[in-house]
């Protein structure tokens, strides 16, 4: 009887306080980064997350681009920088830009979460933001979509913005 009684009072407290779920934020994170270190099991050998560097990030970003949805023109597509052609063609599709950048913030943020040091972390070194920034080039060129960088704008004493 004491027993019933110790497990109502266990079931009132859960009901009260119930577990808050993770920001969306943090649930694609923790997605990325088990999706990341189980891309590293499967090598073969196994990489274990401590032996990984940036050439098993872009080895990484590379294995995804298979399953991208952008379509990204060939240098020789008569379609190359246009922006929304007026019919298909044979170019593959390629992840995004914007979503490899934004993954490569959560993995970035995941390695450090889970143990990893700012110094080691293969997801914030040069190689990568090269990468990216290559990326970033190259689908720009292929789509017809200009990326350019914004001036930094600097308040007068006024109050006023103005460009440098």
């Amino acid at each position: 009887m004491s027993y019933d009684r110790g497990k109502e009072v266990v079931d009132q407290g859960s009901s009260i306080n119930p577990p808050l779920s993770p920001s969306r934020y943090e649930s694609q994170k923790r997605r990325d980064w088990n999706t990341f270190c189980q891309y590293l099991r499967n090598q073969i050998p196994p990489i274990h997350i401590s032996q990984c560097n940036s050439s098993h990030v872009l080895e990484f970003l590379g294995y995804l681009d298979q399953f991208g949805k952008t379509k990204v023109h060939l240098q020789g597509c008569v379609f190359f920088g246009q922006p929304d052609p007026p019919a298909p063609c044979s170019c593959p599709l390629r992840q995004a830009w914007g979503s490899l950048d934004a993954l490569i913030g959560r993995l970035r943020a995941a390695y450090e979460e889970n143990g990893g040091t700012p110094e080691s972390n293969p997801f914030a070194s040069s190689t990568i933001r090269l990468f990216l920034r290559e990326v970033k080039e190259c689908q720009a060129k292929a789509r017809g979509i200009p990326y350019k960088k914004k001036k930094k704008s600097i308040k007068g004493s006024s109050g006023e913005d103005s460009t440098s």
